[in-house]
């Protein structure tokens, strides 16, 4: 790099401009590189002529491959300052009990803490719980960080995570503090970083599985930890492990989707357990991962990640927000393209393999994650407990530890459902686990759609949210269940706030987006979406309607299912099969009766 770089942006002052010249004039004699060379049991090439960005930034003036003065808001702030290197500010706004300034606030969500403004008036903190397994010691640790200084509850999350909220300034130091005593952190948990990496919440328990993936998810997030260039991303990235089994983790939604799958005899590669590759899942845009033809060994899956993830930073869009998700570098250069320059950063050539080669994969339950059900071991059990759109109070926290402790192996299991498993329960103890549960008001059976009911955090935590969503699906769901208790189908009941769509309501049997009516709360509702082996987007029914109005048009949708379906016919089997006219006549069955 030459030290005369010239920086022009009217946006830099003076000043700006000098001390960035005199910055990239010392990265240049110090050789500076973003990228520090990187290897995986060997697998990951350190080679600076494989194509892995490790050497000198050239002479623009750039951000990754971006002039400083073309950055997103985002991007500036961190290339003015690494969100890592806080720490004083972090204690600053602790010792004062004051709120962060706007870019400190983007910054502080790399230690996974939100501050919330105006929803509410204080942090969220959001945890990694990499392939959703807990401990019974962390889950109590939690629960009193969540009484001493937050809302007296968790907030379990379609990633298989946990968030806690209405944390005051003045806590928000001793709270990561606290979560480092548990063994546990949350650094990288939000703004541009990878996501907690989830897998099939009953991988190892399982005995349809093709793989226990829990090491994987484990693996990828140590090597996460320990490689700084894993926090330089553009934007979020989501990664899911699949065991090929029972209960589905919703691979086809993430950036990354490794699914487990079976190639019998004499086929190209030797017969076996292998992943398939999913990219580009981003529900948000209407958009499901897609195969992208590649088989991999099981050992082999973490260093494909990091390459990957690898591309995506050094090439993904760093100026324009909306366009910096992987699905946009991909929709610009082709599969092929990527995987391409994925392979010069790997010790090891992917593997080009049609999906036909391998074995379809085996069906899905979409009950098993409520409710008791064998595991693979002998006599041994998990419970799934239905805990109404992730809300978890602080007392049945510790009440779940306590029979995890005291029936099962001292671990529970989070699910993208919003609910969680404690496993390894013997059968012989099963009755006095059932017994404990009900009297700590823990429920193992739910309504057919309470089950499969997700919301987003909704307008009482999120600024962007339009409705009050956890309130609403859980008196949607209840409604029907109690209107319907004839249901025995698995139906999927998605309700989101706004269009980022956490709650993926593109991909519900019955999905609801928040919208304002007037000065009322309403949704736009969508139908007939799934994933997975029911991959499909929903289609819009209703534009936009009142949420007090709502029940009864949907008492209507359920009363017509129940008395037009066909023998055993699912809900979304039904939504599929009628057009959207149809639907929409089913709607006003009551009033034009």
């Amino acid at each position: 790099m030459s030290s005369n770089t010239v920086i022009n942006s009217a946006e830099f002052t003076s000043e700006q401009k000098e001390y960035l010249q005199g910055f990239f004039a010392g990265i240049g004699q110090r050789g500076f590189s973003p990228f520090v060379g990187h290897t995986a049991e060997g697998l990951i090439t350190n080679d600076p002529a494989s194509g892995l960005p490790n050497q000198a930034i050239e002479s623009e003036p750039l951000w990754f491959n971006a002039p400083v003065s073309d950055l997103s808001r985002e991007e500036r702030w961190k290339f003015e300052q690494d969100p890592f290197t806080i720490w004083e500010k972090l204690l600053q706004y602790s010792n004062q009990n004051q709120p962060p300034t706007e870019d400190d606030r983007f910054r502080i969500k790399y230690f996974g803490l939100f501050y919330v403004a105006p929803a509410q008036d204080s942090f969220m903190l959001r945890l990694r719980v990499p392939g959703g397994i807990l401990t019974t010691h962390q889950l109590r640790g939690l629960a009193k960080m969540a009484q001493d200084w937050g809302s007296g509850r968790a907030d379990l999350t379609t990633r298989s995570n946990l968030q806690i909220r209405e944390f005051q300034p003045k806590d928000i130091v001793r709270v990561l503090n606290r979560v480092q005593s548990l063994g546990m952190t949350s650094r990288g948990a939000g703004a541009d970083n990878i996501r907690n990496i989830t897998a099939s919440p009953t991988t190892g328990l399982d005995s349809q599985e093709l793989l226990d993936v829990a090491p994987l998810a484990d693996a990828l997030q140590a090597y996460i930890s320990n490689s700084p260039d894993m926090y330089e991303l553009p934007r979020k990235f989501n990664v899911a492990f699949d065991n090929g089994g029972t209960i589905s983790v919703v691979a086809d939604t993430n950036d990354i989707g490794f699914v487990a799958v079976e190639v019998g005899e004499g086929r190209s590669v030797p017969a076996g357990i292998y992943f398939r590759v999913l990219l580009s899942g981003i529900t948000g845009h209407r958009q499901f991962a897609a195969d992208c033809g590649i088989l991999l060994r099981p050992d082999q899956a973490v260093s494909v990640a990091a390459a990957m993830i690898r591309v995506f930073t050094q090439h993904g869009d760093r100026t324009n927000r909306k366009k910096a998700r992987l699905k946009y570098l991909i929709d610009a250069w082709g599969v092929e393209r990527f995987l391409s320059e994925t392979e010069k950063l790997l010790a090891f050539p992917l593997i080009h393999i049609p999906a036909g080669e391998c074995e379809p994969r085996r069906p899905i339950d979409r009950t098993a994650h409520i409710g008791i059900h064998s595991q693979s071991q002998p006599d041994l059990n998990y419970i799934g407990l239905s805990i109404p759109v992730g809300r978890l109070p602080v007392a049945q926290m510790r009440s779940i530890a306590d029979i995890a402790d005291r029936f099962g192996s001292g671990e529970v299991r989070l699910t993208v459902w919003q609910n969680l498993l404690i496993p390894n329960i013997p059968t012989h103890q099963l009755a006095t686990a059932q017994q404990d549960l009900t009297i700590a008001g823990l429920n193992y059976k739910a309504g057919t759609v309470l089950s499969g009911t997700v919301a987003c955090t909704g307008n009482q935590g999120c600024r962007f949210s339009a409705s009050d969503t956890k309130t609403h699906a859980v008196s949607l769901a209840n409604l029907l269940d109690e209107r319907f208790p004839i249901l025995d189908q698995p139906i999927n009941l998605h309700v989101t706030g706004c269009h980022h769509s956490c709650a993926q309501h593109y991909i519900g049997d019955l999905g609801l987006m928040g919208a304002k009516v007037g000065d009322d709360e309403g949704y736009q509702v969508v139908i007939g979406g799934g994933a997975d082996q029911d991959q499909g987007l929903a289609r819009e029914l209703i534009p936009v309607i009142r949420f007090a109005e709502l029940p009864p048009k949907m008492e209507s949708l359920f009363a017509a299912y129940t008395q037009l379906r066909n023998s055993e016919e699912s809900f979304l089997t039904f939504t599929r099969r009628h057009s959207i006219a149809e639907l929409q006549s089913f709607c006003n069955l009551q009033e034009n009766s």
